[in-house]
């Protein structure tokens, strides 16, 4: 029995955003192929007034404007489905993670609520259950680009979508550890400041486990050393001790 489509939806005051770079490489063939489907909705067309609005000054005072509840919360009655996940971008949300992608990706798919202005009426959340995500420690001018990513990641995940099924086993995060670092030819190249630079011999031997080995201490060099967090986190996991 063929796996259904996976869907996607995204609320948004400017859905002509979308697809934006998903419409290209693996992401828009798959999208063409009937992978999966994306369905960008204007927040605008839930609006009452002639005017279409969909901010409002924030209760207690303060810089910027909010999102309507009234407008928001109609907007995702109209496009929710059950059992498909419901999340809002925003920076105070949960840090996204390549688990939380491959949890997506099994599923039927996703509905996105892109944020914009101060934020998003907090009873909206509340009343909607919403998963607040975040990409990252930064603020964005809408959670349009931060839907991307997230739909990109998931995307990517789907079965045929990648080429090589290994490919994703062995990325960044799968395990904890960030990805060993990659070489192709030729052997010895010289960079513009005129140092010429080999590809470790290891690589070249044909010992798969010995390459194998390799690679594993290079992932938790560079883990250790770039992300101590996840390196605190794995060893916690795994119950070793600093080396």
């Amino acid at each position: 029995m063929a796996r259904p489509m996976w869907i996607a939806k995204a609320l948004s005051l400017f859905p002509e955003m979308f697809p934006g770079p998903l419409g290209e490489s693996l992401a828009g063939k798959a999208l063409r192929d009937g992978v999966w489907e994306l369905s960008a909705v204007d927040i605008r067309r839930f609006a009452k007034d002639r005017h279409r609005t969909v901010d409002d000054a924030p209760f207690g005072g303060g810089a910027g404007m909010v999102m309507k509840p009234d407008v928001l919360s109609a907007a995702i009655e109209a496009v929710a489905v059950p059992g498909v996940p419901k999340m809002l971008l925003s920076p105070r949300g949960t840090p996204f993670s390549q688990a939380r992608a491959r949890q997506l990706a099994a599923g039927p798919g996703v509905l996105l609520v892109c944020g914009r202005f101060e934020g998003v009426d907090e009873r909206v959340i509340e009343a909607h259950a919403l998963e607040e995500v975040s990409v990252g420690d930064f603020v964005l001018s809408g959670g349009e680009i931060a839907a991307m990513t997230v739909l990109d990641c998931c995307v990517r995940l789907l079965p045929g979508v990648m080429g090589e099924p290994a490919s994703a086993s062995e990325e960044s995060f799968e395990d904890g550890l960030l990805e060993y670092p990659h070489y192709t030819r030729p052997a010895s190249w010289t960079g513009p400041d005129g140092i010429d630079r080999q590809v470790p011999e290891i690589l070249v031997s044909g010992h798969h486990g010995k390459v194998a080995e390799w690679r594993m201490k290079r992932r938790e060099e560079i883990t250790r050393r770039r992300r101590p967090d996840l390196w605190a986190r794995r060893r916690t996991a795994t119950g070793t001790e600093e080396k």
